[in-house]
This record gives C-alpha cells, structure tokens and sequence, in this order.
C-alpha cells in the first residue's frame, strides 16, 4: 500500500499524462479503469455472496466465542 505522499505523487504524474494524452487514449483510458472498477464490484459481491452461504451452512460465530478462542491461542 502506498503513502499519502506517494500516492499523490502518482496522481500528480498520471495527471500531467492525461492532459498530453489524445481523446482517443482518453476514451481507452477511461474504458480500462471503468472495467477494473467493474471487476473489483464483481469480485466484492462475489465475496458477499460466499460469505453469505458460509453462514447458511456453517452459522456464526458469537462474539464470546472468538474472544475464548483467541484467549485459548495466546496461552
């Protein structure tokens, strides 16, 4: 993961490119970063969903539970 300073340091170098880049890169450049977001929601529900259907089958866990059991692995 990168800085806050890194990161706007990135930003501030894309930036700089975008605005020499052509319409058309901008249009292909805009096409790749909306189907990465669009993968990463998939991904994201995807996750849900298998979390969801682990509870179905297995149930939850209590708070209690996960406290005892963390005590049990410190020890």
């Amino acid at each position: 993961m990168k800085t806050e300073r890194e990161r706007e340091e990135l930003i501030k170098n894309i930036n700089v490119l975008l605005n020499q880049a052509y319409d058309s890169t901008l249009d292909e450049i805009y096409a790749l970063l909306k189907r990465i977001d669009d993968e990463e929601d998939e991904e994201d529900l995807k996750t849900i969903k298998e979390a969801r259907e682990d509870i179905r089958i297995n149930g939850t866990v209590s708070w209690e539970q996960v406290k005892q059991e963390l005590k049990m692995d410190l020890a």
